[in-house]
């Protein structure tokens, strides 16, 4: 009967109709967004007009001032202060609103991401068991593991135009996707089917997550001086909705089977789409706002970021870098760690799962401490130490795994009675820990540090910058980090170290690339 049902459903046009409605979906919002951007130029060069400076206008419309016109106003306004002056802080400070009236929608965005996340998790063990249950080769199953990931890359831009123009419709409407993407995952029968629910997955992540960041932005905005403690509140419900949801994902795939776990998600998304109905709309969008003396003031009309215009500024271009950087050391925990900790810890790939779970309960303490020193020492501060931490532990793995002395010792642990670490196997654990905490807490001050750079109103279009750059590194890293272990099979672990390297990069281009404003400013004006 099921098997009767899954052919019915895949050969009926159920399948076709859910493409050509998305595809409807995107033509419409691009439509949309066209005429929103003609619309508020017309009213942008409408108001200057009735001003009297229709020679401003032309000026500040025309696309070689385009920059010019985002510098200027950053260098009045406290996005490029990082870490904030003595000034900017107390600007802020007075600025901020009741941190109470914040509480309840961000404690309302982090529970369902909780709940999301367990779903999540319940389908990390799943990915490669389905795969072979289908009779997937390794390549097919690699194809459809990083399908989501080359969605995300190829609709970031537009996720973030989505989300600009309204935060909540882009968190529903994603996690929409997701929920029928997961049970559209769950009955496939063939590779195409697959690679259409996968592909849409990505696509549903690419908007759910941009209204994400642009919500938790406007919340972040509102209490300034807690943004990184919010930023690290997020990332540490979502690590631990992971670490609950991977052992019962394990218990649902014995009794029931791969395709229950992302029965789990659907679920789980559906679950968050109720709740995210009862989030607030944080764009709030006026028809005009008249300064005392009666003239027209052009703030309240937001101008469209393009990448291309980011990129153009150092501070975007060190961001950009960070992010690539530390997705390589993400790459080499999926693609190297476990195989190195099974070879390296007793017994095999149960000691190796055992790692990853402390790793990944680890972000719970590096999470935490990011987000605390983001507030007290700056974003661009804790982002570079806590690098610096992540490519150390890195380079660290291959020296422990490689010391003579090291696999002489007789020194040991005893976890339990029936298991005992050696000084290199409790050597690499501590490097891979390490990895994480540093990882955990650089991740809030990276988003943290976007935040502030972020233009008004383009929140969601700039935060998918750095994201995507992250998504298009992952796509290759693996294979980078696969040729530096074929390259170099006499050194174990010596794809960690490429990485660490790269994490390395990412932090001094950050350091260097990333300055104040005040250190630049005649140079701009030249």
């Amino acid at each position: 009967t099921t098997s009767s049902f899954l052919s019915y459903w895949i050969m009926t046009p159920h399948v076709k109709i859910l493409i050509r409605l998305l595809l409807f979906l995107l033509y419409l919002q691009q439509e949309v967004s066209s005429f929103a951007s003609h619309s508020s130029s017309a009213v942008v060069l409408r108001r200057r007009i009735e001003n009297g400076s229709p020679r401003r206008t032309r000026k500040s419309l025309s696309l070689p001032n385009i920059s010019g016109v985002l510098t200027t106003k950053r260098r009045n306004s406290f996005l490029y202060s990082t870490p904030p002056s003595s000034t900017t802080a107390a600007a802020e400070k007075n600025a901020e609103n009741d941190p109470k009236d914040v509480y309840g929608p961000l404690t309302l965005l982090l529970l369902s991401q909780f709940l999301l996340f367990i779903g999540v998790g319940a389908v990390i063990p799943s990915i490669p068991l389905y795969g072979k249950e289908l009779g997937f080769s390794s390549a097919a199953n690699g194809i459809v593991i990083s399908a989501p990931a080359v969605a995300l890359l190829l609709l970031s831009k537009f996720g973030g135009n989505y989300a600009d123009q309204a935060r909540k419709p882009a968190m529903i409407v994603g996690m929409a996707v997701i929920a029928v993407s997961d049970l559209g995952t769950a009955v496939a029968q063939n590779l195409g089917v697959l690679l259409v629910a996968r592909l849409g997955l990505g696509a549903g992540r690419c908007i759910s997550e941009a209204g994400e960041r642009g919500l938790l932005a406007d919340l972040a905005n509102q209490i300034p001086s807690l943004r990184g403690r919010a930023l690290a509140a997020q990332q540490a419900m979502v690590a631990l909705g992971i670490a609950i949801g991977a052992p019962l994902g394990g218990v649902i795939v014995e009794e029931y089977g791969p395709r229950a776990a992302f029965l789990c998600v659907t679920a789980a998304a559906c679950v968050a789409v109720v709740m995210y109905c009862f989030l607030p709309e944080t764009i709030q969008k006026s028809s005009s706002n008249n300064d005392e003396d009666g003239t027209t003031n052009d703030d309240s009309v937001v101008e469209t970021v393009e990448w291309g215009e980011l990129l153009s500024l150092n501070q975007w271009r060190g961001l950009a870098l960070a992010q690539s950087g530390a997705t390589f050391g993400f790459a080499a925990k999926i693609a190297s760690i476990p195989v190195l900790a099974t070879q390296t810890l007793p017994g095999g790939a149960v000691g190796a799962g055992a790692l990853l779970s402390a790793a990944g309960l680890s972000g719970l303490i590096g999470a935490p401490i990011g987000g605390f020193l983001t507030d007290r020492a700056g974003a661009k501060t804790t982002a570079i130490l806590s690098g610096i931490l992540s490519a150390t532990s890195l380079f660290f793995i291959p020296v422990v795994l490689s010391l003579p002395s090291l696999e002489d010792s007789n020194f040991s642990v005893s976890i339990r009675n029936d298991v005992t670490l050696s000084a290199t196997a409790l050597a690499f654990c501590v490097a891979v820990i390490g990895w994480s905490i540093g990882a955990s807490a650089q991740g809030p001050a990276l988003t943290a540090f976007a935040q502030r750079l972020a233009p008004k109103g383009s929140e969601a279009t700039s935060l998918a910058l750095p994201k995507a750059a992250g998504d298009g590194t992952y796509i290759v890293a693996p294979f980078l980090l696969g040729l530096a272990t074929d390259n170099n099979l006499q050194l174990p672990g010596a794809e960690c170290a490429v990485a660490g390297a790269a994490t390395l990069l990412g932090v001094l281009a950050l350091a260097v690339l990333a300055t104040d404003p005040e250190n630049n400013q005649e140079q701009e004006q030249v």
